[in-house]
């Protein structure tokens, strides 16, 4: 958490040495403006809540007669499940003799009363706590959570303020005799990971606002604290939004008679969390964090194993910066092959297993993705035409048995044959393609 909330506040103190403050300064000010925005977000959120239980009464009393309406619906719908199943039954005629079955008297019954005791009066005094156990009962909840900030914040202003030494050391761990791709590395992860936050705050603060919006539309009490803890709850991947969703679902039940509300609150998620998570990250962002959604899914679940809730809000970060190694450092390259969002294969290199593999169908998705903006000649020149020279190389090795060979040519005249149409169209392709 240190470490993504530096790189978080790394940009605005970067802003504030520009304007003549020095180091330490900046960093001091960058993390007072953040602990003041959070203790204002706080105390909106605290003086909406209290605004919301002066009204609890009132809410469980609409939550309570919407149970036993539940209740009675389902009692009654049971008991017509239950005669309609037993209309076969066997019922006992009237002339029949039915059993009757006196319950014993119980142990604890009173036969006389004349010895009867008097019910002596007893009070308990209760304990009278110490300041001690009021301060621990008062403070216990509390202490963790403020522990955890502490340490947080700590940890963030000493990595603001060594931000060079940590580089330079990381550099010198990494790989000193190679400062130019070193460095490369550390300015593409910091770059990427300095715009996946950035977006992601952007984002989530737009979604908190348009949720806002929409329950204030709607007629939801405290519409601007369900948006805020919409928008911080974003931040956890997958989950976070659904969560957001319960409580204004919650009390959209208890403020109306009916159920209106509540689905309008159900809709109103269902609408914006799509819209968000599918049309504008990708606009704003795009693939920016060169991740594979494969590779962020599995990530979730690894750290999540690992670290629980917090691993789940760092798996992306961490993931990331996986994948950079991969990409700079060639004994990690299998992260990016394994993580990453290039492809793993080159088009020849695809188009060549293809072909080996004999699917052509597969070659000729390929082929059509690669003439959605290239013409013909070139797919024939670059990809085919390369894809033969390795298949004569393994021909050459003797990796290529003759049934295979022939096996190839026939998949390999199966895509040329259905790629005629793109060749009509480009008088410039070559008619012909012959193979090994």
């Amino acid at each position: 958490l240190a470490i993504m909330l530096s790189f978080v506040l790394s940009p605005l103190v970067n802003i504030l040495q520009r304007l003549r403050l020095s180091r330490a300064p900046a960093v001091i000010v960058a993390v007072l403006a953040t602990l003041g925005v959070i203790g204002l977000i706080g105390t909106l959120i605290g003086s909406q809540a209290a605004a919301l239980s002066a009204n609890a009464p009132q809410y469980a009393r609409t939550i309570e007669a919407k149970v036993e309406g539940i209740q009675g619906y389902t009692v009654t719908s049971i008991a017509a499940v239950t005669r309609m199943f037993g209309r076969g039954k066997h019922q006992p005629h009237s002339g029949e003799p039915t059993a009757t079955v006196l319950a014993p008297a119980s142990q604890g019954t009173v036969l006389a009363t004349g010895d009867a005791r008097q019910p002596v009066l007893v009070e308990v005094a209760p304990e009278e706590a110490s300041p001690v156990t009021i301060a621990q009962t008062i403070l216990a909840p509390i202490v963790g959570p403020l522990e955890t900030t502490f340490i947080v914040l700590v940890v963030t202003i000493f990595v603001l303020l060594q931000k060079e030494d940590l580089r330079d050391r990381f550099i010198r761990v990494f790989g000193s005799n190679d400062l130019h791709r070193t460095t490369l590395a550390m300015d593409d992860a910091g770059q990427r990971l300095s715009n996946y936050f950035l977006s992601q705050l952007l984002v989530n603060m737009g979604f908190g606002i348009g949720i806002g919006i929409g329950l204030w539309a709607i007629g939801l009490p405290s519409p601007a604290m369900w948006g805020i803890l919409a928008g911080l709850l974003r931040f956890v991947p997958y989950i976070g939004s659904f969560i957001a969703a319960i409580a204004p679902m919650a009390l959209g039940a208890a403020i109306d008679p009916g159920w209106t509300v509540t689905i309008y609150v159900a809709l109103l998620f269902l609408v914006v969390e799509p819209l968000t998570g599918y049309v504008i990250e990708p606009m704003l962002y795009g693939h920016s964090t060169g991740l594979s959604p494969v590779s962020v899914l599995i990530s979730a679940v690894f750290w999540t194993w690992l670290w629980g809730p917090i691993g789940l809000i760092m798996s992306t970060p961490l993931t990331l910066c996986l994948v950079v190694l991969g990409r700079h450092v060639e004994s990690l390259e299998f992260f990016d092959v394994l993580l990453g969002d290039r492809p793993a294969l080159s088009p020849v290199e695809t188009f060549y297993q293809r072909i080996l593999a004999n699917n052509p169908d597969e070659a000729l998705v390929q082929a059509e993705q690669f003439l959605t903006d290239r013409p013909i000649v070139d797919y024939y020149d670059e990809v085919v035409l390369a894809g033969l020279r390795l298949a004569a190389e393994d021909d050459a090795r003797g990796t290529l048995d003759h049934s295979r060979s022939l096996q190839m040519i026939r998949s390999m005249t199966e895509v040329i044959d259905d790629l005629r149409d793109h060749a009509a169209k480009d008088q410039t392709a070559p008619a012909i393609v012959t193979a090994p």
